[in-house]
């Protein structure tokens, strides 16, 4: 998917681009409209379908013949178009702050990191080690984006997160607060018999988020 996906030029991506405006389309209907022959127009949709970007869709056969085939967009198209969504979340960190203060923006992450911490418990649930918590912790997060993992260590039975990635980076580094949040949520997901501290930050430097997690 990824080759095809950086290389959307000319006719592919005029194809992504009406199927956009467009619940479906045939291949004969695009070869007519871009002047193409129906040969060259399958080969794009093929070569589109097997990135995972469009998809075929077999009408109810009418009559004799074969029934036509329509094409439309995948979800994973989706990604292809502009998407503002962490432009959105800065403007409205800012205007939360700007407009109702610093204790109200503080109370909407302690919010969210509220919901967060019922998900987290779920999945947590039935886990009867800090080694297993810490683990499917780290699933969790990886769900959410963190390219996570649990390393195991044979110091003090202790733990180590690391989190490769930061899907909120750029909202993040609007609002501290959020990373704050973040600490005590895993503290409070673990249990009270560890101990978390953060060794790694990427908005402070590092290369990526670490947090060594101690029996107490």
């Amino acid at each position: 998917m990824a080759d095809v996906a950086h290389d959307l030029s000319g006719a592919k991506r005029r194809i992504i681009e009406r199927l956009k405006r467009a619940d479906s389309a045939t291949a004969p209907g695009l070869a007519v409209e871009f002047g193409l022959t129906d040969t060259a127009i399958r080969q794009h949709l093929e070569a589109l379908e097997a990135a995972g970007l469009v998809e075929r869709l077999v009408a109810p056969s009418v009559g004799r013949g074969r029934p036509p085939v329509h094409w439309r967009l995948t979800a994973s198209a989706g990604s292809l178009f502009a998407d503002r969504h962490r432009d959105l979340t800065v403007d409205l960190i800012t205007t939360i702050r700007t407009t109702l203060g610093d204790d109200a923006l503080t109370q909407v992450v302690k919010a969210r990191a509220d919901r967060q911490l019922a998900v987290y418990r779920a999945h947590l649930d039935g886990a009867t080690t800090l080694t297993e918590r810490v683990h499917r912790l780290a699933e969790v997060r990886n769900t959410e984006g963190y390219l996570a993992e649990a390393i195991d260590s044979d110091v003090d039975g202790a733990m180590t997160l690391v989190e490769h990635h930061c899907p909120i980076r750029d909202a993040a580094d609007s609002c501290a607060a959020l990373c704050s949040a973040e600490l005590e949520l895993f503290r409070k997901a673990v249990g009270p018999d560890a101990t978390v501290a953060r060794e790694q930050h990427l908005l402070d430097g590092g290369q990526r988020c670490v947090y060594r997690i101690t029996p107490s």
